[in-house]
């Protein structure tokens, strides 16, 4: 099977697979614990830590661990519940895991406003100021998305948040590893991530508080991570996590420059084959490797069957949404046509992707269109 549907998850990279099974195997110890063998859990969560801390610009003690970008984003969205103000501003591009909290929080006094977005798949800052209320205590805005790639203008959000005192958060899941995250030039106040969008194991994500007094803690029990994430830490996860981070930023430039190689090849040829293609996305505001394509007259679901058949994994937008066959909100918020948003497909090239590889997807697209 080959992969093309690295925006959903992305493989264990083998340093950090071998990492975490070493610690699997010797540093099993409750990070907790005052004895030798907690502290050395401790020491790795600790190394860890500051591993992510660096790759994104911040300071350790920003960072919080969670078990996914999902219950990073629910931290920062439930916390509302607590405040006084209880509006929030997203946009409408949001994953879920934004957009149905909102919703599920409607009932506990929550209101939000939805941003538009132009038909690229960029937030419509003009609609910002005019979507203030004397009660918005948030606006949350991701960094990329998810389906299209499109990088969204968050530095230029907190510059007009700030002018009325209103925190920002980014879902920069998508983010790391593809483009340069930093928290101290985006000038977020909470920013999440999860490990197994960048090559690090699922069930592990991070939570950035630029000040901890704003956030409250979702898991309820022992002291963990500054009293804000209750739960004995998934030690060897964490520290996969941190590796994970620490390479990704490592090696950016060059697999940023890899991705963007193969992206030219396959649009340059997939043009060839079908020159009625329509793609989605702000291809110069968009992160490397990730396309969204529709193919006039087919389904989406149909294709990415016949693909599957030749051993050709790709998706047809968010994995998290894969068992629905409803039109993706995405494309729906871009006002992309009923008919052509379901005929997309997401194709998201990773580190393990080849030319070879590229061109296998190109004969299977090939024989998958015709008739």
């Amino acid at each position: 099977m080959l992969y093309f549907d690295h925006s959903a998850t992305t493989p264990l990279r083998s340093e950090v697979k071998e990492l975490m099974q070493s610690i699997n195997d010797n540093n099993y110890g409750n990070p907790s614990s005052i004895y030798a063998l907690g502290q050395k859990a401790r020491s790795i969560v600790e190394t860890a830590r500051k591993q992510v801390a660096d790759a994104i610009g911040a300071s350790s003690d920003q960072i919080l661990f969670t078990s996914s970008g999902t219950e990073s984003n629910n931290q920062v969205l439930w916390t509302l519940i607590f405040s006084r103000k209880k509006h929030v501003i997203a946009s409408a591009i949001e994953h879920p895991a934004v957009v149905k909290v909102l919703k599920n929080l409607g009932p506990l006094g929550i209101s939000y406003t939805l941003l538009p977005v132009n038909n690229l798949g960029i937030v419509n800052l003009s609609a910002l100021v005019p979507a203030l209320q004397k009660d918005t205590e948030l606006i949350s805005i991701m960094l990329a998305n998810n389906e299209v790639g499109s990088i969204q203008p968050i530095k230029e959000t907190v510059k007009i948040a700030r002018e009325y005192n209103i925190p920002v958060h980014t879902d920069a899941v998508q983010g790391l590893g593809k483009i340069p995250i930093d928290t101290h030039f985006l000038g977020v106040d909470l920013l999440s991530l999860s490990a197994h969008k960048f090559y690090g194991p699922k069930g592990v994500g991070v939570l950035f508080v630029k000040d901890k007094k704003k956030i409250k803690s979702l898991m309820i029990g022992g002291s963990q991570e500054s009293g804000l994430r209750a739960g004995t830490e998934n030690v060897a996860g964490v520290a996969g996590l941190g590796l994970a981070a620490k390479l990704a930023n490592d090696k950016l430039s060059s697999h940023s420059e890899h991705l963007n190689k193969l992206e030219t090849i396959f649009r340059k040829k997939l043009n060839k084959i079908n020159p009625n293609l329509v793609f989605h996305g702000d291809h110069h505001h968009c992160l490397p490797g990730v396309i969204s394509v529709s193919f006039p007259g087919q389904k989406a679901n149909l294709l990415m069957a016949r693909l599957d058949r030749y051993g050709l994994a790709v998706s047809s937008g968010s994995a998290c949404s894969a068992g629905n066959i409803a039109p993706s909100a995405v494309l729906n918020a871009m006002n992309v046509d009923d008919s052509l948003n379901r005929a997309t497909l997401r194709i998201s090239f990773g580190a393990g992707n080849t030319q070879d590889d590229v061109e296998e997807l190109l004969s299977g697209l090939k024989k998958a269109l015709k008739p």
